[in-house]
């Protein structure tokens, strides 16, 4: 048991966890070069940690529930701290911070798939739950998002150009991916059954 739990993916997605409070702590005190280097080590250990677990066959139901956890965890708190106008330095850059209508969409699309999911875990036992094609697009435009929000507040020049496209791309993509996953869910639940 410990074997399937202290692994080198697991370790990686943990690692992922604690460096959270760290890139919040440098957007906070506007490091934006800092917290982009940190996003970009986050990013690499969560593409490191599911390659690892594939190649060593070191695939574990803890990490089946950690991995996502991480990652939502780490965009919704750079999504929350980057709508927060004190973390931009004045004068604030052209389109940030991150408007309100953007975040709240992503973090509402997070909760309605984890209580859906908790619900028909709960009601019918099922766990065969499986990220969608527009979730892990979603997903992408997001991480693209944040990291161009950070390149804005350090380089301030051209924000005007391309972040309404992005914020108007993942408010779309959260509705969208959401939508459809209910029907993906419900398919899941289908095949299941037979």
């Amino acid at each position: 048991m410990t074997s399937r739990i202290i692994t080198l993916p697991n370790l990686l997605t943990i690692f992922r966890m604690v460096l959270i409070p760290v890139f919040v702590s440098m957007l906070f005190y506007q490091k934006f070069v800092w917290a982009l280097a940190t996003f970009i080590i986050a990013g690499v250990t969560d593409g490191l940690d599911g390659l690892l677990a594939r190649r060593f066959d070191q695939q574990s139901e803890l990490g089946r529930i950690l991995d996502p956890i991480a990652d939502k965890l780490m965009l919704v708190a750079s999504f929350i701290v980057l709508s927060m106008r004190g973390v931009f330095p004045n004068p604030i850059p052209k389109h940030l911070p991150i408007p309100f209508w953007v975040t709240i969409t992503v973090i509402s699309r997070d909760v309605f798939i984890l209580v859906g999911a908790a619900a028909i875990n709960v009601m019918m036992g099922f766990r065969g739950f499986r990220p969608s094609l527009p979730g892990k697009i979603s997903t992408v435009v997001q991480i693209v998002t944040i990291a161009a929000v950070m390149f804005g507040a350090t380089v301030r020049f051209g924000t005007g150009y391309y972040l309404p496209t992005l914020y108007t791309c993942v408010f779309a993509l959260a509705l969208l991916s959401g939508i459809h996953y209910i029907f993906f869910v419900s398919r899941l639940l289908n095949d299941d059954r037979r």
